[in-house]
């Protein structure tokens, strides 16, 4: 039988892609004592990216939480399989790190991180509450709008 976190997912209509390979010399999740440090996904679907371009020329704020909510999925994907296929393990969500890529003025990083973390919430509840960092940058690998890094507590 599914946990509640599997459960939250179902709820929601979620269903946890096939993970990525990483693209360069570094591994996806990596597990030190009680903390699960993943690397930072971006909004990829169905191995394309399904978002490219800046927010504040290319894409709304809805749009980027829209890109951040899919970094998200891709995060707790990459959880489940460090975790041996499943999120029960989870005791909390520590800290997301999100990056935007976005136009010079753009002013909203943090509305659009709340893509990733009100997904946090969503599925984990009280657990799913963290610290955070929202980033601007000039770019982002293959132009993606979003790319969000998490750690996690673990049991």
């Amino acid at each position: 039988m599914a946990g509640t976190f599997e459960q939250n997912l179902a709820r929601l209509g979620i269903s946890l892609p096939a993970t990525a390979s990483p693209s360069a010399n570094y591994v996806p999740a990596r597990k030190v004592g009680s903390q699960l440090y993943i690397s930072g996904q971006v909004p990829s679907e169905d191995g394309k990216d399904k978002y490219t371009g800046k927010l504040g020329s290319d894409f709304s704020v809805e749009e980027g939480q829209a890109a951040a909510r899919l970094c998200a999925i891709n995060i707790l994907a990459q959880v489940k399989q460090a975790l041996d296929g499943s999120l029960d393990r989870v005791v909390g969500v520590v800290r997301l790190g999100g990056f935007v890529n976005a136009v010079p003025d753009f002013k909203d990083h943090p509305k659009v991180l709340n893509g990733a973390s009100d997904l946090m919430v969503e599925v984990f509840g009280e657990a799913g509450r963290h610290a955070r960092a929202a980033v601007g940058c000039s770019s982002l690998p293959r132009n993606v709008p979003v790319e969000v890094d998490a750690i996690f507590e673990v049991s």
